[in-house]
C-alpha cells in the first residue's frame, strides 16, 4: 500500500485508486482496505491496547462506584456537567448544529427553571411550574425513545421501503430520534432532582437528613407547599375541577401531579415529609403507567454511557499515545 502526493489517490495490492470518482459504498470500501494494510503485522499491539481498553474500563468503574458510595454530591454533580457538556464538543467538532440549537433552547429554558426553584423566599406558583416543564420534557423524551426504536425496528425489516425512504436514511432518522429521547430524558431528570431538593429544603417540609423544619398541616401538600382541594364529584359525576389526591402508606396527602413528579420525574422514592418508602406498585397501579418508572431506570444507566465513557475512550487513547501505540 502507498498513498501519492496527489489528493485521494491511493495504490493499495498495486491496484490505484482515486477516492474523488468513486462511489460512497465503493470509498469506503477502498478506505477499509488502506485500513487494513495499515495495521497488517500489529496483532501484538493490538492485543496490548486491547488489554489497556479493558483494566482502564474496570479501574475507571471501580473508582466511579467508589466516588459515588462516598462523595455522592459532587459525583452527581461532575455527571450532570459531563452529561450536559461533553455532548456539545462532539457536536461543535462535528458540525452537528441542530443538536446545538435545541441544546441552546433546552439550557436556556432549564436555567429558567434552576433559578427560579433557587430562589429564597419560594413562590407558591414555582413548584407546579417547574414540575410541568421538566413532566413535558421527560414525557416527550419518553415519545422520542420509543418513535426512534420503532423506526430503527421498521428499518431493520424493511418496512421504510413502503414509505419510499431508504433504509439507511430510516436508521439514522431513527438514531437521532432515540438520541434526543435519552440524553434530555437524562440531563432533565437530573436538573429535576437538583430542582426538587431545593425547592423542597426551601418549603421547609423536605431534609435529606434529620427532621422537617416545619410542621405539616393537614389539607397541605409538601411538595409545594399549597393547600389540597380534594376531587369530589355530584350526583351527576360531574367532578367540582380540583385536582386527584394521592394518599401515600405513611397517611400523608399529595396533590397527584405534584406526586408525580417527584418520584417519576425528580428520581424520589420515599415520602417528602417522613422519607417514607413510597409504594411505586401501589401509587401507580394502572399497566400504562408502568413504563415511565422503567424508562427512568433506563435513563439513569445510560447517564454512565454518555458521561462517563467518552472520559474514558479519551483516557485510554491518552495512554496509547504516551507508550507510541497506534
Amino acid at each position: 500500500m502507498s498513498f501519492h502526493g496527489q489528493s485521494g489517490i491511493v495504490v493499495v495490492n498495486n491496484k490505484t485508486y482515486d477516492l474523488d470518482k468513486l462511489s460512497p459504498e465503493e470509498r469506503h470500501r477502498v478506505e477499509h482496505l488502506v485500513l487494513h494494510e495499515k495495521h497488517r503485522g500489529h496483532e501484538s499491539m493490538h492485543m496490548e491496547m486491547f488489554f489497556i481498553l479493558i483494566a482502564t474500563l474496570v479501574v475507571a468503574q471501580i473508582l466511579l462506584v467508589q466516588w459515588r458510595k462516598y462523595y455522592f454530591q459532587s459525583y452527581q454533580t461532575a455527571t450532570l456537567l459531563g452529561m450536559w457538556i461533553v455532548p456539545v464538543f462532539l457536536c461543535l467538532k462535528l458540525s452537528w448544529h441542530r443538536f446545538l440549537y435545541v441544546w441552546s433552547v433546552f439550557s436556556v429554558i432549564t436555567g429558567l427553571m434552576t433559578y427560579w426553584a433557587t430562589r429564597k423566599p419560594l413562590a407558591g406558583t414555582t413548584p407546579r411550574r417547574v414540575y410541568t416543564w421538566f413532566l413535558l420534557c421527560y414525557k416527550m423524551s419518553y415519545a422520542l425513545g420509543i418513535a426512534g426504536y420503532l423506526v430503527m425496528m421498521g428499518a431493520l425489516f424493511g418496512l421504510s421501503i413502503l414509505f419510499m425512504v431508504k433504509p439507511n436514511v430510516a436508521m439514522d432518522f431513527g438514531l437521532v430520534l432515540l438520541f434526543y429521547g435519552l440524553y434530555f430524558g437524562v440531563v432533565a431528570r437530573d436538573f429535576a432532582e437538583v430542582c426538587s431538593d431545593k425547592m423542597a429544603s426551601h418549603i421547609g417540609y423536605y431534609t435529606k437528613t434529620g427532621m422537617p423544619t416545619r410542621k405539616l398541616d393537614e389539607g397541605v401538600c409538601a411538595v409545594c407547599g399549597q393547600p389540597i382541594v380534594r376531587q369530589d364529584e355530584d350526583e351527576d359525576g360531574v367532578s367540582n375541577g380540583a385536582e386527584k389526591v394521592v394518599v401515600l402508606n405513611c397517611a400523608h396527602s399529595f396533590h397527584d401531579f405534584c406526586i408525580r413528579g417527584w418520584c417519576i420525574v425528580g428520581k424520589k422514592q420515599t415520602c417528602p415529609y417522613c422519607k417514607e418508602k413510597v409504594d411505586l406498585k401501589r401509587m401507580f397501579p394502572n399497566p400504562w403507567e408502568k413504563p415511565h418508572i422503567l424508562y427512568g431506570n433506563l435513563l439513569d444507566w445510560i447517564r454512565y454511557l454518555v458521561a462517563w465513557q467518552p472520559v474514558i475512550i479519551t483516557l485510554v487513547q491518552g495512554i496509547n499515545w504516551a507508550l507510541g501505540l497506534e
